[in-house]
């Protein structure tokens, strides 16, 4: 039997993931799976860059405000639902389209790696959030030298999953490589460090007039622990502190940008290894992509 065809589309925080995929789903008779962390927790809007529903355009999306903020949701759970996902979407003879920002789970997906069945332990993750990131690096380095070795020591919330797993189980499992269920078709977006910076800035100025900083208030208000919003990081981290006045409102824009550039160009990074990508020159257009996803589709 022929595996599911499944089209992602990948790129770096602004690069205009989200629109592409919309555009090639209109054309394609596809359905939108969101691949991002943080938008399927309801009320985490403006800050996770969520998809509106003009946005939309009438093109359905999955994995979108599924879960409470408060409640923990994992690579394996996103493993279940993607996979629940295509299954309906191919039943009806549409195309699952994978977008969104969280690699991770797109990796889990195509099984280049595997997700350590360890819960969370939002208890402990508060008590790491209080360490610097060397001082969690130095800790991970010390309980498990092998992954220490191979993680992003920038990333806050991979060292902190990482120790997470260390106390449950002793160490994070070596991952497995496995042979994907789909056969997959993926598109990059590659833009220009430049123009990459302007847009990353341009954008955060606009979620922060369209109402960011009263986002985080409502949902600290509305019962969502601060050390939660906290660990969801990049915006969410820097608008708490905000809020908190630990920060003033320049300290906060200008850190948060420079955060996120870092950001940016460490998924950037961890894109250029993978040697599945076929890569398209900023501003893709559904035109730049139509003839190989016709051939992949057989159309």
């Amino acid at each position: 039997m022929p595996k599911p065809k499944i089209i992602a589309i990948l790129g770096p925080t602004a690069s205009g993931k989200t629109a592409l995929a919309i555009e090639l789903a209109k054309q394609f008779n596809g359905e939108v799976i969101s691949a991002d962390s943080r938008q399927v927790y309801r009320g985490l809007d403006i800050g996770s860059g969520k998809v509106t529903q003009e946005e939309m355009q009438g093109v359905p999306h999955h994995l979108i405000d599924i879960i409470d903020p408060n409640d923990t949701y994992s690579g394996t759970d996103f493993v279940r639902d993607a996979s629940a996902a295509i299954a309906d979407i191919t039943a009806r003879g549409k195309v699952p389209i994978i977008a969104g920002g969280t690699f991770f789970y797109v990796d889990l997906l195509r099984g280049k790696q595997n997700a350590a069945p360890v819960p969370q332990n939002l208890a402990f993750q508060a008590e790491l959030e209080a360490l610097s990131t060397d001082a969690l690096v130095s800790r991970l380095t010390l309980a498990d030298p092998r992954r220490a070795a191979t993680i992003d020591t920038k990333n806050r919330r991979r060292l902190i999953r990482a120790l997470e797993i260390i106390d449950s189980i002793g160490s994070v499992p070596e991952s497995m490589p496995t042979e994907s269920p789909y056969e997959w078709l993926i598109f990059g977006i590659n833009v220009p460090t430049e123009i990459l910076n302007k847009r990353i800035e341009q954008r955060l100025h606009e979620r922060l007039q369209h109402g960011m900083e009263a986002e985080v208030s409502h949902l600290l208000a509305s019962g969502v622990l601060k050390e939660r919003l906290i660990n969801f990081g990049l915006e969410y981290r820097y608008l708490v502190q905000g809020h908190y006045h630990t920060l003033t409102y320049e300290q906060m824009t200008t850190e948060l940008f420079a955060k996120i550039r870092q950001f940016a160009k460490r998924q950037r990074t961890w894109l250029k290894r993978d040697s599945e990508i076929t890569w398209k020159e900023f501003p893709v257009q559904v035109a730049d992509i139509t003839e190989e996803t016709q051939t992949f589709l057989h159309l």
